[in-house]
Parts: C-alpha cells; structure tokens; sequence
C-alpha cells in the first residue's frame, strides 16, 4: 500500500438483522502491521448485531517515521472521512473503535478534522462513541521498539532490520528530547487526544500486563477525560498482552462492546429527543 492510496474493506449486515431505520456504522482503525484478516474478527461482533462496519489500517511507516508533522495520516483521515460522505451516512450513528497507538494516531487527525472550522461539512457526520483497545500510549521508546520489532517480524531481512530500528530509535529519541519545543508546532497524539474537543461517551480496553502500552498511559488518559465530565467506561483485562484482550476474553469483550454501542445509541436518542421538545417548546 503507497501512502496515497486508501485500502478498506466495507461489511454490510443481512437486511434482517437490523431493527433500526438507518444501520449503525462501525469504523476499526487498525494496530500497526495489522491485516484485513485480523480486522475482520472484530467485524463479526458488530455484524451479528446489524451494523456496518468499516475496517482500514494505516501503513505501519505513517505511524513509526513521521514525527510531528504527519501529512500522510491527516491525508488518510481526510480521505476516510470523504468516504463516508460520499457512500451517504450522514444519517447514521457512527462509532469509532481504535486499536493501539496507530489507531489511535489516525483517529487523533480524524477528530481534528471533524471539529475544524475550516471544513465543517465533516460536522454532518454523527459520531455517537469511540473505543480504545490497547490505546492510546504516550511517548514509550521501549515499547515503541517492540511494537516495531514485531510489526517487522520475520518479513524482512536481518540487514534492514539492522537500520529501520535505529532509525526509529533516533527519530524516537529527538522528539522526545525537543517536545517541549516541538509540543507549540504540533502536540504528540497522546497529549492531542488529552484535550479532544469531542465529548461522546469513551471506553478503554486496556490491561496491566501490556508490555507496548503502559497501562498508567491508558489510566492517565482516563482520568484526564472524567475531568472534562465525558462519560468513561474501563475494563483492565490484567493479564492479556497488547491488543490480544478479545481473543483471550471473547465473550467479556464482545459483550462490553455491544453494551456500550447501546448504550452510546440510547444517549444519543434520548439527547435528541430533548433537543427537538426544547426547540418545539421555545417555537410555540
């Protein structure tokens, strides 16, 4: 995959399983080195439940050799967010669930835009929840090689190991030595997602023996939104490893995700609900 193209899969449910007049859309972001085929085990979870679903993965260079000014993501999340207006969801309620820190990283430029003044035909789109699986972390060099290291596997020769992990240990290194200076440019994604403009209900799937993402980020982030009084759910799986919670715990997992896409429905409904007897009320 270039970083110009946009490679995404698209799953509709049966005519039948749903009982709402327009399906809702789920949007999975991918972990770095993630395949389709990976995805698209999540994807029965919201199927079964009536819901489209739309999986897509940045290409794992976008999250390790970017830094600070990364016009290749907010190119991607420009081009996804264009997509689902142009297949026509505006009428659909929307959740976002967001694998690691290369979700995570996407969905910080996605939210940008949705809130960006500048183009605020993206404000059409109805986002009602997001998800975060194994995310977000903030700067971790440790964890970042081993996230690296298993991205490359066994798929690229022992030379060119040998140089991509020093160089991302390098770029690694200087931003985390000048983010004070870098942070008034471009904030990092974690401190990015700190202040998140949106307020939609947030859960976090996360566990203590993650060895990529320290679970203190993951708690961090946490607290920062209950602050802003956003609704935010948590479950500590303690014992999966990165981004293994629902393959280790597929029923918990499953269930948590189901409820709380219900429950971000109900919010959402009931919120507008008020809004048109408050509106009806003022008009009359």
């Amino acid at each position: 995959m270039s970083d110009t193209e946009l490679e995404y899969t698209i799953v509709f449910p049966d005519p039948s399983d749903s009982d709402l007049k327009e399906d809702p859309v789920i949007i999975l972001l991918g972990w770095a080195g993630c395949k389709d085929k990976h995805l698209a085990k999540y994807s029965y979870i919201y199927k079964n439940q009536g819901y489209v679903v739309l999986r897509y993965t940045s290409p794992w260079r976008q999250i390790f050799f970017t830094g600070f000014f990364n016009k290749n993501l907010r190119y991607s999340a420009r081009k996804l967010l264009d997509l689902l207006l142009d297949i026509g969801v505006e009428e659909h309620l929307i959740l976002f669930h967001v694998f690691s820190n290369a979700g995570s990283m996407l969905y910080r430029h996605i939210i940008e835009l949705l809130f960006s003044q500048s183009e605020i035909y993206f404000a059409k789109l109805n986002v009602v929840g997001t998800i975060f699986d194994s995310s977000p972390g903030n700067r971790n060099l440790q964890g970042g090689v081993r996230a690296l290291n298993a991205v490359l596997g066994s798929s690229i020769n022992i030379f060119m190991k040998c140089f991509v992990i020093p160089a991302f240990i390098f770029i690694a290194f200087f931003q985390v030595l000048f983010y004070p200076v870098l942070q008034f440019i471009s904030l990092s994604h974690y401190d990015a997602l700190k202040v998140d403009p949106s307020r939609w209900p947030q859960l976090f799937l996360y566990s203590k023996a993650d060895k990529i993402i320290l679970y203190r980020d993951v708690e961090g982030m946490i607290k920062t939104r209950e602050l802003l009084n956003i609704d935010v759910e948590s479950i500590d799986f303690i014992t999966s490893q990165h981004v293994n919670h629902f393959r280790e715990f597929p029923e918990k997992y499953s269930n948590k995700c189901i409820s709380f896409f219900k429950e971000c429905i109900q919010t959402h409904l009931t919120k507008s609900f008020n809004d048109k007897e408050y509106d009806a009320m003022n008009k009359s």
